[in-house]
């Protein structure tokens, strides 16, 4: 996903940072992410110029995203709300609203100040929208993917059936190994 990083709104929507979220708790679930790849998926959702992380960044990054991660994993509201005001109350710091000099229009942030390190600024950033989607529609954000091969986390969306899956591929990966295993079962010792 690539967005125009003159359009400020959609940069900055609560969907956009939680969707970011998601792609960065992705991204620093490897055990060694590649900076590169970190940096790819920052700029993928506006982030300015430069992106300049360091291994230090990274780890910090790594710790925030699987913080993080507990969200994503919550089965209902209440344990996402629990996990999210453990993680304010913990780890972020008092709302504030910014500009960044003037340079944006004004906007909360959970971090310290402008110039939080990288780990901060993700789990702030993350917490902030993360609450939004709980308090807006009343259920967890997201979820981690069901598929054991994937385990992704993703946002959830929509008025429709809760989602197991990150993508329609791990759905119907899932669904294709499910009816070789019954269609297996079916057949006396293994054979067709």
């Amino acid at each position: 996903m690539s967005l125009n990083s003159d359009d400020w709104s959609t940069r900055h929507s609560v969907l956009t940072t939680a969707r970011r979220a998601a792609a960065l708790v992705n991204v620093l679930a490897d055990e060694c992410p590649d900076p590169a790849d970190v940096a790819d998926v920052l700029r993928a959702y506006g982030e300015a110029e430069p992106i300049d992380l360091t291994v230090h960044d990274i780890a910090g990054m790594r710790t925030a995203a699987a913080l993080l991660r507990q969200v994503f994993a919550a089965e209902h509201a209440d344990d996402a709300a629990a996990a999210l005001n453990r993680l304010l109350k913990d780890r972020t710091g008092p709302l504030r609203l910014t500009s960044h000099g003037g340079s944006t229009p004004w906007h909360p942030h959970l971090d310290h100040d402008d110039d939080a390190p990288w780990d901060e600024w993700l789990l702030a950033s993350s917490c902030m929208s993360l609450a939004v989607l709980v308090w807006d529609r009343q259920r967890p954000p997201g979820r981690i993917c069901a598929s054991p091969s994937c385990r992704n986390a993703f946002i959830t969306q929509g008025g429709g059936p809760e989602r197991r899956y990150c993508s329609r591929r791990c759905a119907t990966r899932e669904r294709v190994a499910a009816h070789r295993r019954s269609r297996s079962a079916e057949q006396p010792n293994g054979t067709g």
